[in-house]
C-alpha cells in the first residue's frame, strides 16, 4: 500500500497491523530530537552510534519506511523519508545518515526475490540493511547454486549495527564481460574493519566490510544495473511502490541528515545571540549587531533553499513511482544535481553560522563544531562532488546521454 500523506494511525499493515501515518512518523523522529542531541558527542567520539540511540530509533519504528508492508513495513513515500531524517539530523547527523541509508538498503532488498525478503524480515521485520555501492569485488568463484565471495568494501556507513550488508560483485559471464550484481550478506558471515578515522559523520562508523571465502546463494544476488537504473519491471509486481532509480533514492535517504544539521546550527545560533556579547565591539549582545541580522538572514535562506529542493526530488520521486514508470535522463540527472545543491547550501548554510557565532564555534564542547565537521564531511560524498553532478545534468540539458559521464544516474 502506498501511504504518502495520512496522518495517525492507518490500518492495512502485516495481519492488519496499524500502520503509522506520515505525520506520526515524523513525529516520532521529532521526539528522539533530544535523546539524539544528547548522545551525538558520544557517537563522534567513539566513531559509531551509541547502542541506545540505535535502539531508540529502530523500537520507534524509523528503519522500517521502506520495508515492504507484508512484513509489517510501512512502504512510506519519500517525502516522509525527508522528513524522518530531516528531523533526526537536527539531533544528530550521524544517526540521520546511518538511518537514511538502512531504509535504503530495505528499499533495495524489497527487490531481491520474495525468498529473500522472507529470510531477511521474515522473523524481523526491524531488519537493518547496509549498503554500499563501491567497486565490486574482484574474487567470485561459481559454486553452482551461488557463488563464493571474497573482497574488501570501503563505506559501508550503518555497518556496525547492520543486520545485512549489500556488496557489489562482479559475476564472471560466458561472454567474457562481468556482470555486476548486489550480493546481501549476513552480518555475521563478514568481518567488519575499524578503519573509519574522518573528521566528520563519525558516528556513521562507515567502516570496511571484509568478506573471506563467503557462499552467497542465487536468490541472495541481484542485478545492479536494473536497480541503478529504475527498471525493475522484471524484478517486482505491478503494484510495488519504488520505480526509481537507486541513484535518487540513495541520494534523497542522505540529504535530510544535511538539511537537518544546518537547521540545528540556524536554532543553535539565533537562540544564543540574545545573550552572547559581539566580542570587539560596543554591542551589548549579538542579537542588536546588524551583521548578525544580516549572516542569520542569509543562512536562513540558503537552508530554505536547500529544504525546497529536497522536497522536490522526494516530489519527483514519489510522482514518477506512483505513475509507474520510470524517469527519463533529464530528470534523473536534475534530481542528482539537485541533490548536490541540498549538500552545497547545506555547507554555506552552516559556514555563514559558525562565522557569524566567533571562535568559540570551535571549542571542542560546542555542537556547533561537530555540526560543521558532519555537514562538511556528509555535503563532499562522492554522489555531490568533484562536479560530476553538475556534469552529468549539463550533459542531459543538451541531449546527451549523461550516462557517459557517470553511472549514478
Amino acid at each position: 500500500m502506498e501511504n504518502s500523506t495520512g496522518a495517525g494511525i492507518l490500518t492495512g499493515g502485516a495481519a492488519g497491523i496499524p500502520v503509522p501515518g506520515d505525520e506520526e512518523l515524523v513525529a516520532r523522529a521529532a521526539a528522539l530530537r533530544e535523546h539524539l542531541w544528547a548522545d551525538a558527542a558520544e557517537s563522534d567520539r567513539s566513531r559509531r552510534l551509541t547502542d541506545a540511540t540505535v535502539e531508540k530509533i529502530t523500537r520507534a519504528g524509523l528503519t522500517r519506511l521502506m520495508t515492504p508492508a507484508r512484513f509489517g513495513g510501512h512502504e512510506s513515500g519519500m517525502r516522509t523519508l525527508l522528513g524522518v531524517t530531516s528531523e533526526l539530523g537536527r539531533g544528530c547527523c550521524s544517526a540521520s545518515w546511518v538511518t537514511g541509508l538502512f531504509n535504503a538498503g530495505n528499499f533495495v532488498v524489497s527487490l531481491f526475490p520474495e525468498r529473500t525478503q522472507d529470510e531477511v524480515f521474515g522473523t524481523n521485520p526491524d531488519a537493518r540493511t547496509a549498503l554500499v555501492l563501491g567497486l565490486p569485488s574482484r574474487s567470485v568463484e561459481d559454486a553452482g547454486d551461488g557463488v563464493v565471495v571474497s573482497g574488501r568494501w570501503a563505506y559501508a556507513s550503518g555497518s556496525l549495527h547492520a543486520d545485512w550488508i549489500g556488496v557489489l560483485v562482479a559475476l564472471p559471464t560466458e561472454a567474457g564481460r562481468p556482470s555486476v550484481h548486489i550480493a546481501l550478506l549476513r552480518r555475521d558471515e563478514v568481518e567488519v574493519e575499524d578503519t573509519w578515522f574522518f573528521v566528520g559523520m563519525r558516528g556513521t562508523g562507515s567502516n570496511t566490510v571484509a568478506a573471506d571465502r563467503v557462499t552467497v546463494p542465487r536468490h541472495r544476488l541481484l542485478p545492479y544495473a536494473p536497480v541503478l537504473n529504475g527498471e525493475t519491471d522484471g524484478l517486482v509486481d505491478e503494484g510495488h511502490l519504488y520505480r526509481n532509480s537507486l541513484t535518487a533514492v540513495f541520494s534523497l535517504s542522505v540529504i535530510g541528515s544535511l538539511v537537518g544539521g544546518a537547521e540545528a546550527a540556524f536554532d543553535f545560533v539565533r537562540e544564543r545571540a540574545h545573550d552572547r556579547p559581539a566580542a570587539g565591539s560596543t554591542y551589548a549582545r549579538q542579537a542588536e549587531s546588524p551583521t548578525l541580522q544580516l549572516d542569520l538572514s542569509t543562512a536562513a535562506m540558503k537552508i530554505d533553499t536547500a529544504r525546497l529542493h529536497a522536497r522536490r526530488v522526494a516530489d519527483t520521486i514519489d510522482e514518477f513511482a506512483r505513475a509507474k514508470v520510470n524517469a527519463d535522463l533529464e530528470t534523473r540527472a536534475r534530481v542528482r544535481m539537485e541533490a548536490t545543491h541540498v549538500a552545497q547550501q547545506c555547507r554555506e548554510a552552516v559556514d555563514v553560522l559558525v562565522t557569524a557565532y566567533g571562535t568559540s564555534a570551535f571549542d571542542e564542547s560546542s555542537p556547533l563544531q561537530r555540526i560543521w565537521r558532519d555537514v562538511n564531511v556528509g555535503g563532499r560524498h562522492a554522489g555531490f562532488g568533484m562536479g560530476i553532478p553538475q556534469q552529468v545534468h549539463g550533459r542531459a540539458l543538451v541531449g546527451r546521454d549523461p550516462r557517459e559521464i557517470s553511472f549514478l544516474v
